[in-house]
């Protein structure tokens, strides 16, 4: 499971679009709110009440975890055909999917992969709703499309949720995502022919495939069968090896977690096909390594395994081999992370070699390419590129851009090619090409886009939160801010589950930007921006930090004069709508709107949707604990509404098949904080159909979402909104 933060690599679709200049000869009419108030849908309060303890905690809203019941549907419906009509009577929202859309189209790409002498990339024309999968037989040949995914439904909500090629450059093994799922499909496509074969795996989610060397077969972790054919995630995957032609019940047992109740095997073949590592998962701060030897000696009961990482005692990420000896970055002893080689002939930590050690800035990924350890750091939340040798030597350094974030550096210990992306505030995702032999990067594609984003400007600055701790944030505004407190900004979080918030491009904030907005993002405690102890100190009991974090955040843009409490809002997504919606019942007058988007918010039950959601308790601790209870009681949000208080102006977003943070959590916070709420101030609930949690959404569906909330921010936060006839493109001059 990963509670992904609104910029995450895998969304990298909905981060690029073209940005168009606005000169506006007159500021229109501010939108303002409505004069009535709302007529919010009926929801039963029920007499449901549990025990934690001495204390006895009422759930009123249980019957929403009922998700297909005939009363949720309902009440669903009738959220919708509230709020839906309210957004789009707003003038604003017309202007706003426009020019979202005009902004989205130009053409993109992610960071290629090279397998079997072939090149494999995904390129967006613009406004496609999925990207598409192609292939080149060499870096400067002709590619051609290998998997399109809109052709797979007319909503486009069919989505390439992940894909693994062969050792040979053979086979695609490719995962499909319908509606919005965390649920994966597998297939197996021909690359030569363009053909699937019969292959057709199920019942798997967060798994990876990993290739045996001779590409005739792969592991990857399913969950097991329900009665009526379905995955059942409550309980833990194992692990089978599948051959290639063959039907899925014909694959291999190779390994089960019979120890313990909670941890998930996760297989990585190492790149010299001798070892299968067993990679255990139980949350984001710990985590086990095992391996056996390749080729498997499996019998009934499955691989015997050698438990090489078995304490507990850190996070433990392989990256990298040399016959028997492995390449971990590891948080054992050393919070921002070092490089250690394991010889699995003296697995001895005695035995451990540390090639390079912990340094100021954290460590966020590793690889070895080319006999070359390349390490990608953070420093201040910005992103550094070291290359080191085996012995630990630094080597080069990655000259960048600018203060942004990268991504890539995927290769093999063969090879040293590679590639990398770079990507800003204000520049879109850009992709390189890497000789690490010589230290070279060379632009491989580049966004063209008709804009001039010299208009804006991107600052960091730090603040102090309320227990004296210095935090960072980013603030990207127009260069000639006048700091008069009367600009609309936006401040966004996330804090949690090593996620850190690194520059990147997005369309709908610099559409935000053009209207003349401030866009903010907050670096808070229980990200990893400066390693495992920033990480710890934002989780369990110290899970207030992050909260406190964020509301000194928005009172240094308050008291800087980058804006005022009447003209902010603020935004998260996922454990980012926790903290949106742990904000707004702490502080109910700090801001003038808020959006909490796929929000944890039911904070006591939250482990009860699956097996995957009881794994985030490495963050949040369980209600089940009674330390963990009171920290958790204290914060949530939807316990923590109180009757009497006016509330924010606030829209919720989540989506009816997002199995990932299930919508009952935005069920049971609206239906809370629209019977608690005392003033006229809007508490509407946005559910999409045929969506899940973010992942894989159509860029469609993308854009009818950020044109709502945009929308919604410009009515209660009175935005002047440009003038479309007045809007000019850097081609058209300005």
């Amino acid at each position: 499971m990963m509670i992904l933060p609104f910029h995450s690599w895998r969304s990298w679709l909905a981060g690029g679009a073209a940005l168009l200049l606005v000169s506006c000869g007159h500021a229109p009419s501010p939108e303002k709110a409505p004069a009535k108030s709302l007529e919010y849908p009926a929801a039963q309060r029920g007499a449901q009440v549990d025990h934690y303890g001495a204390v006895s905690v009422a759930d009123p809203y249980r019957w929403f975890e009922d998700l297909d019941s005939q009363q949720t549907r309902q009440w669903v419906a009738a959220e919708n055909s509230l709020s839906q009509p309210y957004l789009d009577s707003i003038p604003a929202r017309a202007w706003i999917k426009q020019r979202l859309t005009a902004l989205w189209n130009y053409e993109r790409f992610a960071v290629p992969v090279k397998e079997g002498g072939r090149y494999f990339w995904l390129r967006n024309d613009g406004l496609q709703n999925q990207s598409v999968l192609f292939v080149a037989d060499a870096l400067q040949a002709p590619a051609r499309v290998l998997l399109d995914p809109n052709v797979l439904s007319a909503d486009a909500t069919i989505a390439l949720a992940d894909f693994h090629i062969s050792p040979d450059g053979r086979y695609l093994a490719y995962a499909l995502s319908d509606g919005g799922t965390d649920w994966k499909t597998w297939h197996i496509r021909d690359v030569n022919t363009g053909q699937d074969l019969v292959d057709v795996l199920k019942n798997a989610k967060f798994t990876d495939v990993s290739w045996e060397r001779d590409s005739s077969a792969f592991y990857y972790s399913r969950y097991p069968l329900r009665a009526d054919g379905s995955g059942d995630d409550s309980r833990q995957v194992s692990i089978y090896r599948h051959r290639i032609g063959e039907a899925q019940a014909r694959d291999s047992f190779v390994y089960a977690v019979t120890d313990h109740p909670t941890r998930n095997p996760y297989p990585e073949v190492t790149e010299d096909g001798r070892y299968l590592l067993i990679n255990l998962f139980d949350g984001y701060q710990t985590n086990g390594v095992y391996y056996t030897s390749l080729p498997l000696k499996a019998g009934a009961q499955g691989a015997e395994v050698v438990r090489l990482l078995d304490d507990w005692r850190g996070y433990y990420t392989f990256f990298g081999s040399e016959g028997p000896v492995l390449y971990f970055w590891v948080t054992e002893d050393s919070p921002r992370g070092r490089v250690v080689a394991i010889d699995t002939r003296k697995p001895a930590r005695t035995a451990w070699r540390t090639v390079v050690p912990e340094a100021t800035d954290a460590i966020q990924n590793a690889s070895y390419v080319g006999g070359k350890i390349i390490l990608t750091y953070l420093h201040d939340a910005h992103s550094q590129a070291k290359v080191f040798d085996s012995s630990g030597a630094l080597v080069n350094e990655v000259t960048l851009p600018g203060k942004g974030t990268i991504d890539g550096f995927r290769g093999h210990a063969d090879s040293s090619e590679t590639f990398f992306s770079y990507a800003d505030y204000l520049t879109p995702t850009s992709i390189y090409h890497y000789d690490v032999a010589s230290n070279r990067a060379d632009l491989f594609r580049a966004p063209r886009i008709a804009a001039d984003t010299s208009r804006f400007v991107t600052e960091q600055v730090f603040f102090t939160s309320k227990d004296g701790t210095r935090v960072p944030m980013f603030v990207t505004h127009r260069a000639d801010l006048k700091k008069d407190g009367s600009t609309p900004t936006l401040l966004y979080g996330y804090g949690g589950f090593n996620n850190p918030l690194t520059p990147a491009f997005s369309v709908p904030v610099l559409v935000w930007l053009e209207m003349g907005g401030t866009y903010a993002v907050a670096n808070l405690r229980g990200g990893s921006e400066y390693g495992e102890a920033w990480h710890v100190a934002g989780t369990k009991a110290q899970k207030q930090n992050v909260f406190d974090d964020f509301i000194a955040a928005a009172h240094y843009l308050v008291d800087e004069h980058y804006t005022s409490k009447e003209r902010l809002a603020i935004l998260g997504r996922s454990n980012g709508g926790l903290l949106i919606g742990a904000v707004i019942t702490q502080e109910p007058g700090l801001v003038a709107a808020a959006l909490p988007a796929v929000g944890v918010l039911d904070m006591l039950r939250y482990h009860t949707a699956s097996a995957n959601a009881r794994q985030w308790s490495s963050d949040y601790g369980l209600s089940d604990n009674p330390q963990d209870f009171a920290a958790l009681y204290a914060y949530s949000p939807y316990h923590n509404v109180r009757a009497g208080t006016c509330y924010p102006p606030t829209l919720i977003t989540t989506a009816d098949h997002d199995d990932r943070v299930v919508p009952w959590h935005s069920f049971k916070f609206g239906a809370a904080l629209q019977a608690a709420q005392t003033c006229d101030n809007p508490i509407l609930l946005r559910v999409e159909t045929r969506a899940g949690h973010g992942a894989g959404k159509p860029v469609w569906m993308q854009i009818e979402d950020f044109s709502d909330q945009w929308a919604f921010l410009t009515r209660n936060l009175h935005v002047n909104v440009p003038d479309s006839a007045q809007t000019r493109t850097a081609d058209g001059g300005h």
